[in-house]
């Protein structure tokens, strides 16, 4: 099984701790601000049930929330289940940080390990999609965040 490891930073005019709490309260915050991706996420059990909007280009995805430490303002994550994992990935494992900057906003900053069923191996393009995706949501958090400042 090949591993494939990735790492993203995307910079936020939002406080970390902002951003952080706007993550911590993804399953509500996720088909507002991006309406286009998101359609709606459930907790059942646990596992967040996510399902896409139509325009995505994804169904579904079930996602076990793993760790957080609000004071280190990380989040740990896996997707272990849906058609977001390519017919590809046994699961994907995700780790963010909220790092606060100079400026006043922050970093998100992201890790990523892709597990690979069998001899699968994720492409180049696959990995740039994947890091597009995640940069897509912060900015689409960022934007609603502003918008409606009363949601932090």
């Amino acid at each position: 099984m090949a591993v494939v490891n990735a790492a993203m930073e995307v910079p936020s005019s939002l406080p970390a701790p902002k951003l952080f709490k706007l993550y911590t309260d993804f399953n509500n915050i996720a088909p507002k601000a991006e309406p286009q991706t998101y359609k709606s996420v459930t907790t059942i059990d646990g596992v967040n049930h996510v399902t896409y909007s139509d325009e995505s280009r994804f169904n579904s995805a079930k996602i076990r929330f793993d760790a957080m430490d609000k004071e280190k303002l990380t989040l740990s994550y896996t997707i272990i289940e849906g058609d977001i994992l390519l017919g590809k990935l046994e699961s994907a494992s995700l780790h963010v940080d909220f790092i606060p900057s100079a400026n006043g906003g922050s970093v998100y900053k992201q890790t990523m390990v892709f597990k690979c069923k069998g001899d699968s191996k994720l492409t180049e393009e696959e990995v740039t999609q994947a890091k597009e995706w995640y940069t897509n949501t912060v900015k689409a958090f960022e934007a609603y965040a502003i918008a409606h400042p009363e949601v932090c």
